[in-house]
């Protein structure tokens, strides 16, 4: 059954076995984290759907792999090693926002490729745009963007953040405020937390007593994680209270981390969930027999999304030597797959798409241990990513 899934899904996808043929193979590098409390939501699962792209789309390409740590230094480094020693045409994925600006700069100057997943800066469409990368699965405007208005639209009108503090937390907080203020909510306060904080008790005692109806949750990883955690063991958002803990940046993996019990009612917003549709489904059940039976998250969806469309481009004939114009390329036709649908790369490096809002379910719910988000109600592209000011790079 499983192989007979894979073929569908490889059959919907492929490209015309005249445009197969390609002198010279594509070589793909998927810089990610492999190792840590990270590595479920990007990591091997992110070179598994590079794989997979390449498997569905018949195009010849080596698909590499290196841990960046999490470092920016160290991913710097490596990409780089690619580019000038190794001869990649493209870099994959990197979950990590200074190494994406870091590698965006590398693939400009050697007219490479990057095709970005796991991170959320809008700097990489603004002041550190470049003609050689995309953005492809989300940025911090649209998850504030969506889950803002969707949240508002949901009644959601007075809002408390608890913020990381750092550029990304206070960049997801300040796009949120402008969404909120926009349509006539309230901001009634925030409060900023170091990124080693383990205790968050007082600042979830302040977030209780403003009263405001939406505590967002400017965070991410095992911050995020605790602060939902420890929400849960006083009290918060539970049915009856008037509060809720709307999340500015979540993964599957992070809700399993948390569990039911403590995440249920959460809010999230998302470009992929594996239980969505068909289509999804049916990515999932041959991604995640090959991930530890861990489903895609919207990282690894974003990767094999990119990259199929990165070989549609060489198969229709792009140079994937020449990295600009085949980014250009990719911008002029149209993406569409199962996972995202209809996708709109844009001339700034940024790629647009429908967002979903999702609550996550309470244990009752729960039909097995990936079985975490209710949909609640889809916010289409030009919602969540709105009109952009374009490509205005700095200096």
């Amino acid at each position: 059954m499983l192989l007979t899934r894979r073929a569908a899904l490889a059959g919907a996808l492929a490209l015309p076995n005249a445009a197969r043929a390609q002198a010279r193979p594509l070589r793909l590098g998927v810089l990610t984290t492999l190792s840590g409390p990270a590595a479920d939501g990007a990591g091997a699962g992110s070179v598994l759907a590079a794989r997979m792209a390449v498997e569905a789309a018949g195009v010849p390409a080596e698909v590499l792999a290196a841990d960046m740590g999490d470092r920016p230094d160290v991913g710097a480094a490596l990409a780089r090693a690619w580019f000038d020693r190794d001869g990649v045409h493209a870099v994959l994925d990197v979950p990590n926002s200074a190494t994406a600006l870091a590698v965006a700069a590398a693939a400009r100057d050697r007219n490479r490729i990057a095709l970005f997943s796991g991170p959320g800066t809008t700097a990489l469409t603004t002041t550190a745009c470049t003609p050689n990368h995309l953005q492809w699965t989300y940025d911090t405007a649209a998850l504030a963007a969506g889950t803002a208005r969707a949240v508002l639209a949901e009644g959601g009108r007075s809002w408390f953040f608890l913020t990381a503090d750092y550029a990304f937390g206070h960049a997801l907080q300040r796009d949120v405020t402008a969404v909120v203020q926009a349509a006539g909510g309230r901001v009634l306060g925030a409060a900023a937390f170091p990124g080693d904080m383990a205790d968050f008790s007082a600042l979830l005692l302040q977030a209780k007593a403003s009263g405001a109806g939406v505590i967002g949750l400017a965070c991410t990883g095992a911050p995020f994680e605790n602060l939902v955690k420890q929400a849960a063991e006083f009290g918060i958002a539970r049915p009856g209270t008037g509060q809720r803990l709307a999340a500015l940046l979540c993964l599957v993996t992070n809700v399993r981390a948390i569990g039911l019990q403590d995440a249920q009612g959460l809010l999230v917003t998302e470009p992929f969930y594996w239980d969505l549709d068909g289509g999804t489904r049916a990515f999932a059940a041959a991604f995640a027999p090959q991930n530890r039976g861990i489903p895609p998250t919207m990282v690894h969806a974003g990767v094999y999304s990119a990259t199929l469309h990165l070989l549609r481009a060489v198969a229709a004939g792009a140079d994937p030597a020449d990295g600009a114009a085949t980014i250009a390329a990719m911008t002029r036709m149209p993406a569409d797959d199962p996972l995202f649908g209809r996708s709109s790369p844009r001339p700034d490096g940024g790629v647009s798409h429908p967002m979903h809002l999702f609550q996550v379910k309470a244990p009752g719910e729960s039909q097995g241990p990936w079985d975490v988000y209710r949909p609640l109600r889809t916010i289409l592209a030009n919602e969540a990513f709105g009109s952009r000011p374009g490509c205005t790079p700095a200096g």
